[in-house]
């Protein structure tokens, strides 16, 4: 149906044809064919900032958070803005009579057209991210509603699965710290072509007693912070002054996780922090790299666009930050519901990040084509002492072991405190170190089997393992957050007790990884409980199915077992054909017991090789 828009005096009228029932989209859709397409716009270069819905929800937020500042460095380039929702089962809260999914299918044009006009060849920046307090979420505050059916976590994963099947990338000024002023006018600043860093020596980690005298990992447990996040310019443009002024910065090793396309709109506090570092102050790239996205989603097959390969565009991309910045670490790739890093990923990243990267889809640790590899340990609590014993109950089984935990927005002097605490609870068994430091101590582990594992062929040979509170650590609890076990007395024997929780508490157990390695064959697992109170416990565990949950991690056993009260240690038995056990599951565990009855006691548990 032709109709007229009228126009500022500046264009011609012209005229748009109303295709999808939503006054909202067809405005995009006039945007995407008049000026994406043609060019007339950058498409290199966009924002996803709130419209003036703002008006109608703007107590939802404090008033900065319209984030109508934030627009002058896209407007600067002559790029594009946008505000639209990403999922395809929801008419937005802004237009409710919209046909469910148009807003999504009118972001994939425009993200295709832009894509199109840089031929696949670049990237394309995205400032902004969702507006979850406002709109496409289910998040209520404030005597507010955004209108949406999903939890905001899941809507900004959603997000960046769509970016990242069009080469698009976030730089993600997210509600909380997502105003920024002026960097229309800050992205002039003189940068210098190289910001070096130092890296430490041999005789330097000898010197601190990390390396012994003949080059050796001096045993113990290792850990890292990932100090984040930091893939936002309107973050770092807001928390730098604090961290960098803080009195305690330097007296604990840090990995500053600063992704180095903020360079873009906010150079000067990039160099300004590298010309005011500390020797403990490590920079390490942000989330993913040069830019937030899903890098699993850069290869093929691409589930919102079908698209061939962005890879090669994306790490050019990256190549030219981190030799800017003189990056060799990557501190965390974000995968969200998107695949993990396939082999052409993992290749692309050894050759623009060779000392490392933590993710999330990705084994315990390891090296791949010379790079150190090692998944993420998980978020810490905000309290100082609740942070250190988290760490310390996974610092278990044989040392050396690498952690690394990721925290937001803290301050050094919570480092600092959280280094004191574990100092107090662990002693010199724990060690705080850097990123770069902690992946060259993985990559001298790997390297050296012989040196540093030379038991691995002894547990190769074994048949059976046993666990029990008594015995050593070859078959041992994990602690974590959905599996707070401790250490009982019950019915005359010591056991693990898992105590009863809404929702269910997990108990996870962790096998050593030289024991098995996955398609050797079946397992038999048994497990020796109370049989006290009532209801079911039963088993997940890591499996080769790659369609059970989180690609075969948190696999169902079929068989369930019942509690009769008879307050008898009795053993249930379960035969696994699929075993993986790669240290996938919460806390680098292999399986767990899921229990949504009473508490749960168990003495024992025996792992064997072979069915029946």
């Amino acid at each position: 149906v032709p109709v007229r828009i009228p126009i500022p005096k500046m264009l011609p009228e012209v005229t748009c044809v109303v295709e999808t029932g939503s006054a909202k989209n067809d405005a995009y859709r006039w945007l995407i064919d008049q000026y994406v397409q043609t060019g007339r716009a950058n498409a290199r270069k966009m924002g996803y900032y709130l419209d003036s819905y703002w008006l109608t929800a703007w107590r939802a937020g404090s008033p900065e958070l319209h984030t109508l500042t934030n627009q002058d460095y896209v407007i600067a380039h002559g790029g594009v803005l946008f505000d639209l929702d990403v999922w395809d089962d929801e008419s937005p809260v802004d237009e409710p009579g919209q046909p469910p999914g148009t807003d999504a299918e009118t972001l994939r044009r425009l993200l295709r057209a832009a894509y199109d006009q840089v031929h696949g060849e670049e990237t394309i920046h995205v400032a902004g991210f969702v507006p979850w307090a406002y709109k496409y979420t289910n998040w209520t505050g404030n005597g507010c509603a955004a209108g949406g059916k999903h939890d905001p976590v899941p809507t900004e994963w959603r997000y960046a699965e769509i970016l990242s099947c069009y080469n698009a990338y976030m730089d993600a000024d997210a509600i909380g710290l997502s105003a920024m002023a002026n960097a229309s006018f800050y992205q002039h600043y003189p940068l210098r072509e190289r910001y070096p860093q130092h890296r430490p020596t041999t005789e330097e980690l000898t010197a601190r007693g990390i390396l012994g005298a003949d080059g050796r990992i001096v045993p113990r447990h290792y850990v890292a912070h990932y100090v984040g996040d930091y893939d936002a310019a309107a973050w770092l443009y807001h928390q730098l002054p604090r961290m960098w002024s803080d009195p305690a910065r330097g007296s604990a090793p840090l990995s500053w996780a600063f992704n180095p396309n903020l360079a873009e709109r906010f150079p000067l506090g990039m160099a300004w922090a590298r010309e005011r570092a500390t020797a403990n102050d490590v920079f390490v790239a942000g989330d993913s790299g040069a830019g937030y996205l899903n890098p699993g989603y850069l290869t093929e097959p691409r589930p919102h666009s079908g698209l061939p390969s962005g890879l090669p565009a994306w790490e050019r991309h990256c190549t030219r930050f981190y030799r800017q910045w003189d990056l060799s670490v990557t501190g965390f790739v974000i995968d969200g519901y998107a695949r993990g890093l396939d082999q052409a990923g993992l290749d692309a990243y050894a050759r623009f990040s060779p000392d490392g990267i933590v993710a999330q889809k990705i084994g315990r640790s390891g090296v791949h084509a010379g790079m150190p590899t090692l998944r993420m340990s998980g978020d810490l609590p905000h309290d100082a002492a609740a942070a250190a014993a988290a760490i310390a109950r996974q610092c278990s089984g044989p040392a050396p072991t690498f952690h690394v935990w990721r925290s937001i927005l803290m301050p050094p002097s919570w480092y600092a405190e959280v280094s004191r605490e574990l100092d107090r609870q662990a002693g010199e068994s724990i060690r705080v170190v850097d990123m770069v430091t902690l992946l060259r101590l993985i990559k001298e582990y790997h390297s050296h089997p012989e040196v540093y594992r030379p038991e691995d062929s002894r547990y190769a040979a074994l048949r059976e393992l046993v666990g029990r509170p008594d015995l050593a650590a070859d078959l041992w609890p994990v602690w974590v957050n959905d599996g707070p076990f401790s250490v009982d007395e019950q019915a005359g024997a010591r056991c693990w007790k898992l105590p009863a929780h809404q929702p269910p508490y997990y108990l996870y157990f962790a096998v050593h990884d030289a024991f098995y390695r996955a398609g050797r064959g079946p397992l038999t697992l048994a497990v020796e409980y109370l049989d006290s109170g009532g209801g079911r416990f039963g088993l997940q565990y890591d499996s080769t199915d790659a369609a059970a949950p989180h690609e075969g991690a948190y696999k169902d056993a079929p068989e369930t077992v019942t509690r009769a009260n008879t307050g008898q240690w009795r053993t249930a038995r379960w035969t696994l054909a699929d075993a993986r056990l790669d240290n996938r599951q919460n806390g680098d565990a292999d399986f767990r017991l899921f229990n949504p009855g009473g508490d749960l006691y168990v003495r024992a548990v025996r792992l064997r090789k072979g069915g029946g």
